[in-house]
């Protein structure tokens, strides 16, 4: 008997290229009509036909419109984003993904706030290479695209808790740290969204070197996922996650409130464009 072996799984990433080129096969479209259409560059269609790129979710939304295919290509998306994540991080944002509650802290501006061009700056540190340059605008989509998660129905609710060391790190443009301070001030205006200062006021606290996101389901189950700088970890045990929600409730108990935040947010805007 010939023993079977099971076939490499398929990359969410090359799933969605194939699923382009079956549309566009369909469509009886070329590349180069396609671009011609659509507007995007012959050479960009084509890498992610092949899965060697992941593009922003605007993209997916415009190219589902264009071949009136509801949300096929925004949800193939979702799962081909994971690919430009560390593998410890991916059970995390497919929880993330579908979290009724969100708990953040944060000690610099949080991906889920980030501006594309803020979110490029953090993650340019370590370009050396024409192929960093690559992974590096990659995983800015990728960042980026993760913000539907707050607009995303129903609406899940969230709170955010981002240290002052957050404002006073700009960046290097003016006007992209311009454009990142006003995004932070609208997402904070939003119904669904909480967001605090903890002002350098507070003191020292216990978690000056990682960050803190808590996350409940539908049916009442909760996770916690610390990150550093070069780890993560997710703690599904129920005491540990207890442990993890009360320590974020001290750090929510030393912050600003809701309303002095955002007055907080204004003046770091007004004293930065004076």
């Amino acid at each position: 008997m010939v023993e079977k072996v099971d076939a490499e799984p398929v990359s969410g990433r090359a799933m969605l290229g194939q699923t382009l080129r079956v549309l566009r096969e369909k469509a009886g479209k070329s590349l180069g009509q396609l671009a011609d259409e659509t507007g995007y560059e012959k050479s960009y269609l084509s890498r992610l036909e092949s899965g060697d790129r992941v593009s922003k979710v605007t993209v997916m939304e415009d190219l589902d419109g264009y071949y009136g295919t509801g949300d096929l290509l925004l949800s193939h998306w979702k799962a081909a984003r994971l690919d430009a994540f560390k593998d410890q991080y991916r059970e995390f944002m497919a929880l993330e993904a579908t979290a009724r509650i969100m708990r953040k802290f944060s000690l610099g501006v949080p991906g889920l706030l980030q501006t594309e061009d803020f979110a490029r700056e953090v993650l340019s540190g370590l370009q050396t290479t024409p192929e960093d340059a690559e992974l590096v605008e990659e995983q800015v989509a990728a960042r980026v695209g993760r913000q539907y998660l707050l607009r995303q129905k129903p609406e899940p609710n969230v709170r955010i808790i981002m240290d002052e060391y957050a404002f006073r790190r700009p960046a290097a443009l003016p006007k992209t740290w311009d454009a990142q301070l006003l995004h932070i001030e609208a997402v904070a205006m939003w119904p669904n969204v909480t967001l605090q200062v903890l002002p350098f006021a507070a003191g020292v606290h216990h978690h000056m070197s990682a960050s803190l996101t808590l996350l409940w389901q539908k049916d009442g189950s909760g996770v916690a996922y610390s990150e550093g700088i070069d780890w993560g970890e997710l703690t599904e045990e129920p005491a540990g996650v207890l442990k993890h929600r009360l320590s974020y409730d001290r750090l929510r108990d030393l912050s600003l409130s809701p309303s002095d935040s955002l007055t907080f947010i204004r003046n770091v805007l007004e004293d930065h464009r004076s």
